[in-house]
């Protein structure tokens, strides 16, 4: 397995003295049902620490939409305004989208679900998004024939549903497991756990050596979510894809996570808003880095 070793690429999200923010992209984030809307702020505070120019969530819980006072810079949708989530995504225009942080499993979310599957740009599922695509067939048939490739960040028991298999299955082989994810889903694959794995189409799988115990804790992968969305919502523009967001992601929230542990803060009570934080650490630290002559 090969090491991933991503860092290099913040260089590439250097920001030009004349920058504005429609130059860092425009991220749109859907979730937040009934009780599960911090899923949603966790990835929406991720993605602005993480660089996105805007960033727009879509709280399927009306009631929810208001539960982020201290973070004026999130623009917040309640999805009850939308009649129709297609035209929804029209009219708020992303650069790229994510699904899944605290979606739930109901009716609504599967029409959130459904558009953003139609919807032709970039795309990240994690959390209930996986759920649902595991136990609706014509949700992963739209996913394998979506014209551009996905990115999906499962857990082990996200990845055992998807799959059919028990948790020990794919922990049992994690490597394997990786690439039957990838036939079985056409997409780029996130497999989190210790070490996780890094793979797609086409393209050589990799394992993330960063990480720690501290991380196992809900509410991380969300944070992984926003900021693989705020990465790849700026690539479009600095020549950085899908892929190489994601690794990248992966690669920069793992080592946010052992820095603060290296500074005392952690591993037991380490909490996913103090990685979203350090996120712009790495990003800032590794963006500046000159390369090697």
């Amino acid at each position: 397995m090969i090491t991933l070793n991503a860092l290099y690429l913040a260089r590439r999200l250097l920001r030009r003295p004349d920058a504005h923010k429609g130059d860092h992209g425009k991220v749109l984030l859907i979730g937040g049902a009934p009780t599960m809307a911090g899923a949603l702020v966790l990835a929406g505070r991720a993605s602005l620490y993480a660089g996105a120019g805007y960033t727009v969530l879509m709280m399927l819980d009306a009631a929810s939409a208001l539960v982020i006072p201290e973070q004026p810079e999130l623009m917040v949708h309640a999805a009850k305004d939308y009649e129709d989530p297609t035209r929804a995504l029209a009219a708020i225009g992303p650069d790229v989208l994510a699904i899944g942080p605290g979606l739930g499993l109901d009716s609504l979310a599967q029409q959130w679900l459904q558009a953003a599957l139609a919807w032709a740009g970039p795309l990240v599922l994690d959390a209930d998004a996986l759920t649902l695509l595991a136990t609706h067939a014509h949700l992963l048939d739209a996913l394998r024939k979506r014209p551009q490739t996905a990115s999906l960040t499962p857990h082990p028991g996200e990845a055992a549903r998807l799959l059919g298999w028990s948790n020990h299955d794919i922990q049992a082989d994690r490597a394997a497991a990786l690439q039957v994810l990838i036939a079985h889903t056409q997409s780029i694959v996130v497999l989190k756990g210790q070490h996780s794995l890094v793979g797609a189409p086409g393209n050589a799988p990799h394992q993330c050596m960063e990480g720690n115990p501290g991380m196992a804790v809900g509410g991380m992968g969300d944070v992984l979510t926003g900021c693989l969305a705020a990465l790849a919502a700026q690539g479009m523009r600095h020549h950085l894809g899908l892929h190489e967001a994601t690794c990248l992601a992966v690669q920069v929230h793992a080592l946010a996570a052992d820095r603060l542990v290296a500074r005392g803060v952690g591993p037991v009570g380490l909490t996913p808003m103090e990685v979203a934080m350090e996120l712009r650490e790495v990003i800032n630290f590794f963006g500046s880095l000159q390369p090697k002559a």
